[in-house]
């Protein structure tokens, strides 16, 4: 059946020009209340014991994500699966690798709350964000009730959904640039082999879950937070939302477990255990450099 979709999709571009990727668009927010979150995005106050912020494990200067394998939160603690990227989040239909929160509002949540990354409580956060008071006088021009958990995770969420990228890719789609006749190349084997049956629309990625190993078993001793902690379905073990391909080139280790450090060995071991395919070192070279074109440009208030 994939394969099917797979080969339907392939023919389907090639013949009728349809291009599975769509470019960046901005989205509307309020630029006041987002430097609010930014503020708090960065802010290491909102940890018990004062060590990490959002930014510790999502450094937007650095592709979004964190070059570690796994995080490392309160008192030292280490996660249990590779932080993804923040930037250009707001377009993934699902968060987390498991895809156990509907939006960026449901996932903001969670590292705040969680006992290995921030460690909190919402009375907490409110009472650490109250002691500031700088943020009570902006929520409260923000925010008819002040400074509430609920507001404070809307201002961050503010913030995160300014950080969309558009590269040289999104200009090329929009007619307004050109690739490379190597970019070009890459590109049309991403689409040939069809890595666009997963890796497609708006953020490369982000729309849809897959399982990683799919024509060779993607082996590990451990035990990662899978589709299947959220679902209990077994046939959603080792399935997980499929990552953006957006600023790739920066944000290695890749995969939910890391395994992979260099973007070439990524797509090597996609080729091999998601296509089925053999990828030669040319090709793969092709493939990244179509890859690369997909790093984008931070918006300004990341440097305001």
């Amino acid at each position: 059946m994939i394969m099917r979709f797979i080969l339907f999709l392939s023919i389907a571009v090639v013949l009728f020009g349809l291009e599975p990727i769509v470019a960046l668009h901005k989205v509307p927010v309020n630029e006041e209340k987002a430097r609010l979150g930014k503020e708090l995005f960065f802010d290491a106050s909102l940890s018990k014991d004062n060590s990490v912020g959002c930014i510790s494990c999502h450094n937007i200067y650095d592709g979004g994500a964190d070059p570690r394998i796994v995080s490392v939160g309160y008192g030292a603690r280490r996660g249990n699966i590779q932080s993804p990227t923040v930037l250009n989040a707001v377009f993934n239909f699902r968060q987390f690798w498991n895809g156990r929160a509907k939006d960026l509002y449901e996932q903001a949540k969670g590292p705040l709350l969680n006992p290995v990354e921030h460690n909190m409580t919402p009375e907490l956060v409110v009472q650490r964000v109250k002691v500031n008071k700088e943020y009570v006088k902006q929520f409260v021009q923000f925010y008819p009730d002040g400074v509430t958990f609920e507001n404070v995770i809307d201002a961050i969420v503010e913030f995160e959904k300014t950080l969309v990228t558009p590269s040289k890719f999104d200009r090329y789609l929009e007619g307004k640039g050109s690739l490379t006749q190597k970019e070009l190349k890459g590109y049309h084997l991403f689409k040939q082999f069809g890595c666009i049956s997963c890796h497609n629309g708006i953020n490369v990625g982000g729309n849809s879950f897959a399982k990683i190993g799919f024509f060779q078993s993607y082996d590990t001793d451990k035990v990662y937070p899978d589709r299947y902690a959220v679902t209990k379905n077994p046939l959603d073990k080792n399935v997980y939302k499929v990552p953006t391909l957006r600023n790739i080139e920066l944000t290695a280790p890749y995969f939910h477990d890391g395994g992979a450090k260099t973007l070439k060995s990524a797509i090597k071991i996609m080729g091999d255990r998601n296509l089925g395919i053999a990828l030669d070192p040319e090709q793969i070279d092709a493939i990244e450099e179509f890859l690369k074109t997909l790093t984008g440009k931070l918006p300004k208030i990341a440097y305001e």
